[in-house]
């Protein structure tokens, strides 16, 4: 094996530490290397979207050139350096060896999988391994015992209180500001035809990935969704930055007022408000705290431009929801991995990798999603996710297609925000009760029905929408464990008042629904 210069320590940057703030590069040391690597491992455990691939490969790539520029010695490794190894834990092996290291270190994973796997090399005798923290989340790690009980239901409205005291994010002394603690109720407007000529055209980037394109298709590794020879994802800490300032100017003053709505047939209906800032966040490009330091910021600046609802709803986001599946996560992890409450079975149509449907709403949002890789939080809850909870899609199918598909995606907020709060296969420990929906929902918040061949307002029949009768089913299958919480009992007695033969009518499609679901 070739011998390279000695180093007495390596230092590991996994693809989602890209964080130029960290510590660890506050001083240059010629002993220690960093190390940055494209890996097939991380590449294939499940089918990612093509631009997420690109995205992390090129941002990857920008990171190890920004802190070599700085000085730091880094080795970054792309497919073709490490394709003789079939794990990352075979890869630091082989380094610790060709560098002569005595001294491993480490970022803590925010993956359970990758941090066992880096735990595995603590126990090389002839190593120092240790772990540091990734100087990422506002809640301390060892602190998240003191928010989150494992295996129960943990209110995220108590979560997000509690660190908005500890943080003095938009207080006054121990009370909110505005003197209530959420402007939930004022966050839930639709789209409305005289509002369409205010949505903000979004900010977009032109990072070539052609590159990376060449070398994913040499290596023959499997993906799913579209690209172009150019990235509009930012892919560096500087194009993070701006994205953020323009989210603050142009669509934090109508965030949370339409951070809910859906809308068909509009240059902008992908994005609308919202600030795709998640990858960003999500690969540590962006601290939380300049998020929304740079939000509460621009609240206080803007003369009443933007109002506290909209930031309010944003901070909610931000410090209580990420942080608060983080927490949830970790406080349940390997066992959340495993919940199947619902005993759910049903692969996944293959519809979710065409947007071949019928269905106005779901192949709107599926075909964003191939398109750009990503699709706002009530399109994946109240769309896509509610169809697969209604239909009984196995968790395990629909962590697959979420993990993969989305840019932002990694298993820490993936996991507690698909099985938990989507499907509700953790029976309660994130919702407290199903997030389910008929047509009547989609309708109040989008124009997808108006457009929809399906009829919303009928639940029986041929023209039905598949929603109506697939909402009573999965109401009727599950009532005995889903009848004693009472946000759901009303329901039944709704139900319960109509007449036998058009419960029946309705049963009976969607059981037409479900044994046809791939034509739907």
């Amino acid at each position: 094996m070739k011998r390279h210069k000695r180093y007495d320590t390596l230092r590991l940057i996994l693809g989602d530490q890209l964080n130029e703030q960290h510590t660890w590069f506050s001083t240059t040391d010629n002993t220690r290397l960093y190390v940055i690597a494209e890996l097939k491992q991380e590449a294939t455990y499940v089918k990612h979207h093509i631009q997420k691939l690109c995205t992390f490969f090129s941002a990857m790539e920008i990171f190890a050139t920004t802190m070599m520029a700085k000085g730091h010695h880094v080795l970054h490794m792309n497919l073709d350096a490490t394709t003789q190894y079939d794990s990352l834990g075979e890869l630091l092996v082989s380094l610790f060896e060709q560098y002569d290291i005595k001294k491993f270190e480490f970022q803590r994973p925010d993956e359970y999988r990758l941090r066992q796997q880096l735990f595995k090399l603590k126990k090389l005798s002839h190593i120092e391994a240790v772990e540091y923290d990734s100087e990422h989340f506002l809640l301390p790690f060892n602190e998240i015992q003191n928010y989150i009980q494992p295996g129960q239901h943990n209110r995220m409205e108590a979560f997000y209180r509690k660190m908005r005291k500890r943080f003095k994010v938009l207080m006054n002394g121990d009370n909110p500001l505005g003197g209530q603690w959420n402007f939930d109720s004022e966050n839930r407007q639709k789209l409305k035809s005289k509002d369409l000529k205010n949505i903000p055209q979004p900010l977009l980037f032109s990072n070539n990935i052609s590159t990376y394109l060449e070398r994913i298709r040499k290596h023959k590794i499997p993906y799913i969704g579209q690209h172009d020879d150019t990235l509009l994802w930012p892919i560096s800490r500087e194009q993070s930055l701006a994205l953020l300032d323009f989210f603050c100017e142009h669509c934090l003053p109508l965030f949370g007022r339409f951070q809910d709505a859906m809308i068909c047939e509009h240059p902008s209906q992908w994005s609308l408000y919202h600030s795709r800032l998640s990858f960003s966040l999500n690969s540590k490009m962006l601290h939380p705290w300049d998020v929304i330091s740079r939000a509460v910021e621009s609240y206080e600046k803007s003369g009443g431009v933007i109002d506290l609802a909209q930031v309010e709803g944003f901070v909610r986001q931000i410090l209580g929801w990420r942080e608060y599946v983080r927490a949830v996560y970790w406080s349940n992890m390997p066992d959340y991995q495993q919940q199947n409450y619902l005993h759910a079975t049903r692969k996944l149509p293959a519809f979710f990798w065409t947007a071949d449907t019928q269905m106005l709403c779901m192949r709107n949002a599926i075909s964003q999603s191939l398109t750009h890789a990503y699709a706002h939080h009530i399109q994946r809850l109240m769309i896509t996710g509610n169809f697969c909870l209604l239909t009984g899609i196995h968790p395990e199918e629909v962590d697959a297609w979420y993990l993969g598909i989305y840019i932002d995606a990694i298993e820490w907020v993936e996991l507690p925000n698909t099985r938990g709060m989507s499907q509700f296969a953790d029976g309660g420990w994130v919702a407290t009760k199903p997030y389910c929906a008929s047509a009547n929902y989609v309708n109040k918040m989008s124009d997808y029905c108006q457009r929809c061949s399906y009829d919303h307002k009928e639940k029986y029949g041929e023209n039905a929408c598949p929603l109506n009768s697939l909402y009573w089913y999965f109401m009727n299958e599950h009532r005995e464990t889903l009848s004693v919480n009472p946000r759901i009992a009303m329901l039944f007695r709704a139900w319960d008042k109509q007449e036998a033969e058009a419960q029946q009518a309705t049963l009976q499609r969607a059981r037409w629904c479900l044994e046809n679901i791939e034509t739907l």
